[in-house]
C-alpha cells in the first residue's frame, strides 16, 4: 500500500521497488539512476502524471512498471543519456571544488602525523631526533617532492630543513600551541619545497622531482586533441540526425520510412554528450591558460632568486624567503594543473561509453544509406543561413551582450519545445528575454511563433492553438481561456477588540483556580505585635570613607650624642679601714662629634 501523495516516503518506496523488480529481471541499476528515471518519467507530459494531485495506487503500479521498462531497455539511447547525466552529476567537479577535496584528503592523510609532532614531548635526544625526523616526513608528503622511503631524497630534504630550522630549535619548537606549531610544519615545508626546487634548478640535487612544466606541456595538447576530436565525432552525428529528423517532418513517406528510428533519442544522447563535453573542454582550455601563466612566473622567480644569492656564503632571510615561497606556491599550482588535466581526462574516456547504444542502432553503413538524398547542414551552416540585414533590438544587447546566458544551452527553444528538436540557435536574430531568462531561436519565423504562445495572442491567430490542446484526442481547436486580473480588500477589524484578558482555554489551568479558589475560603490570615517591635525602624547611617594620606618634609637630617663612657674605681675595698671610691668620666665632649 502507498500514500495518496508524491511524499518523500512515497518516492523513496517508488525507489526501492523498481530497483528489485530490475534486480528480480537479472538488471542491477543504481538508487541514483531509479531517482533520474523516477523524474523523468513523472516530468514526460506524454505520461501524464501530476504530483500535485492525489495519485492512486493504479498511478503508483503504472509509474514503477514504465520505470521498470525504460531501465531494462538497453538498447534505447534515451538510457544511456540519463546514466550519462548521472555520471556526470556524481563526479564531474568544478576547479574550486577538485582542488578543495583534494586538500581535504591530503590533511586527512597527514592528520596523524602532525598528531604525532605536535602531542611530542622529547626530552632525551634520541626523541629530539624522532621529531626532527617526523617533521622531514611531514614536509616529504605535504609538498608531494620524493619519498620518504627515499635515502636520497630524505637526506636532501634534511639539509634543506637543516639550514632554516636547525635541531637546536627543537626545544623553542616544542614550547608552541598546537595551532602554532601545524602553522610553523606549513611554513617550513614552503621553504623547503622552495629551497629543494632552487638547487633542482641549478644542478645541485632535485632527488624525486618529476619535471611537471614539461610534462604539462607536452600533456596539454594532447588532452585538448583529444577532445577536439571526439566534439567533431558529436557534431557530425548530431547534424546528421537532425537532418533525418528534418527529412521526416517535410516528407511524409521518409517519415514512415524512419519512424521506427529512435532518432530523437540518438540526437539528444548526442546532444548531452556534446553538452559535457564542452564543459569539459572549457575547463582544460582554462587550465592552460593557467600553466602558461604559471610558467612566466616561475621563471621571472627563479631568475630573481638567482640573482640574489649568486655566489654569495649567506644572504638575508628577508629577501629569499618570500621568493622561496612564491616558488612553492607555482609549483603547487603546477601539480594541481596536472591533478585536473588526469580528472578531466578520466571523465572524457569514460563518457565515451555512453555513446555506444546510438552507435550500435546507426552503424556507419546504415548511417550512410539513411542520408541517401537528404542534404546534412553544420550548425555554422544554419546560423549563416538565418543572418540577415534585420536584426532584434533589446535593451540587454549591449557590450555584455555574448555573456548572456541562454537556455537550453543555446538551442532553439520552438524547435524543443514543438518539433522535439535541438537546433543550434542563431543569436544574431535577437535574444528574447522573458522572466530573467534568456532565449535563442533558429529562425525568426520560430522565434515570432513562440511569441504568440508567449504572449497569448491566440484570439489574433486562430488558426493556431497552444501545444498542450492539440494534444487532445480530437485535435480539436480551443479557444484560449480568459484571463484578467482581480483584486480584493477587506478591513483588518471590523468591530473593536473584544479581549477577555482571564480568558482560559486550558481546562487543566481553570481547574487549577478552581482548587485555589475552593482553598482559600478555609485560609485565614493572623497577625501578632509584641512590646518589643512595634517600636522598631531602620535606621541607616553615612559615614566618610578614611583616606591615605601622607606628608613630605623638605629636609632629612638627623643627630647623634657621644657615647657616655664612665668608670667608677675603689668599689671592692683595698687595705685600709674606709673605702674611698674614684669616678672617672671620660665621655667625649659633644662639640667633638
Amino acid at each position: 500500500t502507498y500514500p495518496t501523495q508524491m511524499s518523500p516516503r512515497v518516492i523513496k518506496l517508488i525507489i526501492r521497488q523498481v530497483g528489485e523488480e530490475c534486480a528480480a529481471k537479472g538488471q542491477a541499476v543504481s538508487e541514483t539512476l531509479v531517482a533520474f528515471m523516477v523524474k523523468a518519467v513523472v516530468l514526460d507530459p506524454r505520461n501524464e502524471f501530476n504530483v500535485d494531485q492525489i495519485l492512486t495506487k493504479r498511478d503508483v503500479q503504472n509509474l514503477i512498471q514504465l520505470c521498470v521498462t525504460r531501465l531494462l531497455d538497453t538498447t534505447n539511447p534515451s538510457l544511456s543519456t540519463i546514466k550519462m547525466q548521472v555520471y556526470f552529476d556524481m563526479d564531474y567537479a568544478n576547479r574550486a571544488e577538485l582542488l578543495r577535496e583534494q586538500r581535504r584528503v591530503l590533511e586527512g592523510r597527514l592528520a596523524p602525523l602532525v598528531r604525532d609532532i605536535t602531542d611530542s614531548r622529547p626530552r632525551v635526544p634520541d626523541e629530539m631526533m624522532k621529531v626532527y625526523q617526523m617533521i622531514v616526513s611531514y614536509v616529504l608528503l605535504s609538498s608531494g617532492l620524493g619519498s620518504p622511503t627515499d635515502i636520497e631524497v630524505v637526506r636532501e630534504a634534511t639539509a634543506a630543513l637543516q639550514s632554516i630550522f636547525p635541531q637546536t630549535a627543537l626545544s623553542a619548537f616544542i614550547s608552541f600551541s598546537k595551532k602554532d606549531k601545524e602553522q610553523q610544519l606549513k611554513n617550513l615545508t614552503m621553504l623547503v619545497t622552495g629551497i629543494r626546487l632552487f638547487n633542482r634548478e641549478c644542478g645541485n640535487g632535485g632527488k624525486g622531482i618529476d619535471d611537471l612544466p614539461a610534462i604539462l606541456n607536452e600533456v596539454l595538447p594532447s588532452a585538448t586533441r583529444t577532445m577536439e576530436d571526439s566534439l567533431n565525432t558529436c557534431h557530425v552525428l548530431a547534424h546528421c540526425y537532425t537532418a533525418l529528423l528534418e527529412s521526416m517532418h517535410e516528407d511524409q513517406h521518409r517519415h514512415r520510412q524512419l519512424s521506427s528510428f529512435k532518432l530523437k533519442e540518438a540526437l539528444f544522447n548526442v546532444r548531452q554528450y556534446e553538452a559535457f563535453l564542452c564543459i569539459l573542454m572549457s575547463d582544460a582550455i582554462t587550465g592552460a591558460q593557467e600553466v602558461e601563466k604559471m610558467n612566466v612566473q616561475f621563471a621571472t622567480t627563479m631568475e630573481q632568486l638567482k640573482n640574489i644569492v649568486q655566489n654569495k656564503v649567506s644572504v638575508d632571510t628577508k629577501d629569499v624567503f618570500p621568493l622561496f615561497v612564491a616558488i612553492c606556491n607555482v609549483w603547487t599550482g603546477f601539480q594541481n594543473e596536472l591533478l585536473l588535466l588526469s580528472f578531466l581526462s578520466n571523465m572524457t574516456n569514460n563518457l565515451q561509453q555512453f555513446l555506444e547504444a546510438q552507435s550500435q542502432l546507426f552503424p556507419e553503413e546504415v548511417l550512410t544509406s539513411l542520408l541517401e538524398g537528404v542534404t546534412v547542414k553544420t550548425d555554422e551552416e544554419r546560423i549563416r543561413e538565418t543572418m540577415g540585414t534585420e536584426k532584434w533590438l533589446f535593451p540587454e544587447t549591449t557590450a555584455d551582450f555574448d555573456q548572456l546566458l541562454i537556455q537550453y544551452h543555446g538551442f532553439c527553444a520552438y524547435a524543443i519545445g514543438v518539433k522535439g528538436l535541438t537546433l543550434p540557435g542563431n543569436p544574431a536574430i535577437g535574444i528574447l528575454k522573458h522572466k530573467d531568462r534568456c532565449y535563442v531561436f533558429s529562425s525568426k519565423e520560430s522565434a515570432y511563433i513562440f511569441l504568440i504562445h508567449l504572449l497569448e495572442l491566440h484570439h489574433h491567430f486562430e488558426y493556431l492553438a497552444p501545444y498542450t490542446q492539440t494534444r487532445s484526442a480530437d485535435k480539436s481547436l480551443m479557444k484560449p481561456t480568459t484571463k484578467h486580473d482581480s483584486s480584493t480588500q477587506t478591513d483588518t477589524h471590523i468591530l473593536p477588540p473584544s479581549i477577555v484578558k482571564s480568558y482560559e482555554w486550558n481546562e487543566w489551568e481553570l481547574r487549577r483556580k478552581a482548587i485555589k479558589l475552593a482553598n482559600l475560603r478555609r485560609k485565614l490570615t493572623h497577625a501578632m505585635q509584641t512590646d518589643l517591635s512595634h517600636l522598631r525602624r531602620e535606621n541607616s547611617t553615612q559615614v566618610y570613607l578614611p583616606k591615605d594620606v601622607s606628608t613630605q618634609t623638605k629636609h632629612e637630617n638627623s643627630s647623634n650624642v657621644p657615647r657616655p663612657q664612665i668608670f667608677l674605681a675603689g668599689l671592692r675595698g683595698g687595705s685600709s679601714a674606709p673605702t674611698r671610691m674614684v669616678k672617672v668620666d671620660l665621655t667625649r665632649p659633644i662639640d667633638e662629634t
